[in-house]
Order: C-alpha cells, then structure tokens, then sequence
C-alpha cells in the first residue's frame, strides 16, 4: 500500500506486557504507581533543597538539576497511561496523542544523555585542571550547555517524527510496549518499514553515541589522572567525587545499547522480557538517581539533615515529647 496523510487507524492501545495475566494488573499498577511516587518525591525533593539552599547553587547542581527535572518529565509522560491500562483497563491512546507521546519520551532521552555529557565536562574540568576550574566552569557556561542540550534535542527528535506520522496506519493499532516509542508504532504502518527501520536505528546509534565518546574520553583522561596520585586517600577522594556520575552513566546508556543492538547480534527474547528491559533503563535511572545524589555528595546529605532538622513535622514531635516528659515528671 503506498504511503500517504490518510489512516484509518483512529488511536493505538497500548499493550504493555502481552503475556501477563490479567490477575496481576492490579499488582503491576500498583507498583508502577509506587515507582512514579517515589520518582516524584525523590526528585521533589531535592529540586525543592537546590532551589532553596545557597549553598547548592553550583554548577554541579545545576546540572543535577536538568537531570532531576528531565526524569520527573520523562516519567510523567509515561507512566500515567501504562497504569490507566492497568488499574482501569484504559490503554487507548488517541492518534495525535501517541504520537506526542513518542516524541516526548525520545526528546527527554536524548536531553538525558547530552546532559551527561555536560556532567563529563564538568568532572574532566575538576579532576583534570582544579585550578582553572572556576575560570572554567562558570554558571554562565553551563546554563548555555544545558540549555543547548534541550535546544538541539528538540531539532533531531523532530525529524524522527515528522518521518513517522505520515506513514500509513491501516490495520493493526496494538502497541505491544508500556508507552509510544519510534519502534512500536512504525512496525504498525501498512508498508514496508525496511526504509524507516534500519535508518532509525543508525539514527538511534548515533544520537546514542553523540555525547557518549566525549563522556568515555573524559572518564578515561580522570581515571589516568587519578592513577597518578601518589597518596591512596588523595585517588579514593578523588573518586568518589565522580563514582556517582559513572553509575548514572552506566544506568543510561548501557541496558539501551543492549536493547538496540539485541536484533542486529541475531539474539531474541520475548516480548515480555523486552519490555521489562525497556521499563528497567526508562524508570530505574530516575527512580535511583536521587538517593545516588544524597547518599554519594556529602553536601547533599549534610543539607538534608539540616533542612530534616527545621522542619515543623520534628520540632512538633520534639515538643511533644518534652511535654510527655515533663508530665511523666510531675
């Protein structure tokens, strides 16, 4: 069937995990909805500590920042509808809608992973030349590097679309993954998807790959510079500053290579266990990376402890508790 601006296809329904049973819907929306919480109040709340405390106002921070608000978006665009279809039986999704939706979840992706890359340049910046590192890294620079990094993911995801949405869709309109990605919803179209499969996964590769040679170059020169100081305590030190960077770096980009490279390496997996991958690279970054922030910076923690200490909720049970005192006293 020639390609055209005509479909009969009105919305998609999305699937999500095709062969789980329908007795453990409730258990997996409950979960999802579990993780979205925690996504929400985890990265919550440490905007809401960035925002309020001088002392975080840092370029590092800032970076932290983009990172926190780029989940909370990216789950917010995909979670809600995955656990509608799962509490409610809810798993349509308009025709136009899917199509945002898909523009959404490849847009903050790639903000994600050109974000990093800003990360990379700030610790290759510390460890590598501490001394020029204020002169270097100013806030000026990288609100420039972050605000590039949304500028030009908004360009290339575009083209992916706009490639996408005149495509024929004719028949079939189940979307057998949790949420509308370019793979799920060009396998619908009712042509043949040879032109449009192979290029987006090059298309793929190389917005994978755009930050990611910068992010290993700048590790790799940090891990050298750390193997050249003398003092044990000096390279643990120097380490632990970027041990958190790497798990957020390992987290993002390597569950996606697997996901993406899989049909290409003539390995195959169900249906279920794809998604489930899927899920754990799309959720597991957002939903760890605030306790990798509080539990690895110890600025992050010591900030916490003291805004945890101010608060009404434990100056009220303290009173409360001298009150009892002072009544057991008496």
């Amino acid at each position: 069937m020639p390609e055209g601006n005509i479909t009969s296809v009105k919305n998609f329904i999305i699937a999500g995990f095709p062969g789980l049973h329908s007795n453990y819907y409730g258990l997996v929306a409950a979960v999802m909805f579990l993780v979205y919480v925690c996504i929400l109040a985890g990265n919550g709340l440490f905007l809401i500590l960035l925002a309020r405390e001088k002392s975080l106002q840092k370029p590092m921070y800032f970076i932290i920042m983009n990172l926190s608000v780029c989940d909370v978006l990216f789950s917010t665009t995909t979670l809600p509808k995955i656990i509608a279809r799962y509490w409610f039986n809810d798993g349509s999704i308009s025709f136009l809608g899917c199509f945002i939706q898909m523009h959404f979840v490849h847009y903050f992706a790639l903000v994600n992973g050109l974000v990093l890359g800003v990360m990379a340049f700030d610790r290759y910046v510390a460890v590598c030349s501490p001394l020029q590192y204020t002169n270097i890294v100013k806030d000026s620079t990288i609100f420039i590097l972050c605000a590039t990094a949304w500028l030009l993911a908004r360009s290339c995801v575009l083209m992916m679309v706009i490639r996408a949405y005149p495509l024929p869709y004719c028949s079939a309109n189940t979307i057998i993954n949790c949420y509308c990605d370019h793979v799920s919803i060009t396998k619908l179209a009712c042509t043949d998807r040879t032109p449009y499969g192979f290029p987006a996964f090059v298309f793929a590769m190389i917005v994978l790959l755009f930050s990611l040679p910068f992010i290993l170059f700048s590790y790799g020169a940090i891990i050298l510079a750390v193997l050249r100081i003398s003092s044990t305590h000096g390279r643990l030190k120097t380490l632990s500053t970027c041990s958190s960077q790497l798990i957020i770096i390992v987290l993002f980009f390597f569950p996606r290579f697997f996901n993406y490279l899989v049909p290409y390496i003539g390995v195959s997996f169900s249906a279920d266990m794809q998604i489930l991958v899927i899920l754990l690279y799309s959720l597991l970054p957002p939903l760890v990376n605030p306790l990798i922030y509080c539990i690895r910076t110890k600025e992050v923690k010591e900030t916490l402890s003291r805004s945890f200490a101010k608060s009404t909720f434990l100056q009220y049970m303290k009173q409360k508790v001298h009150v009892s005192t002072i009544c057991s006293e008496l």
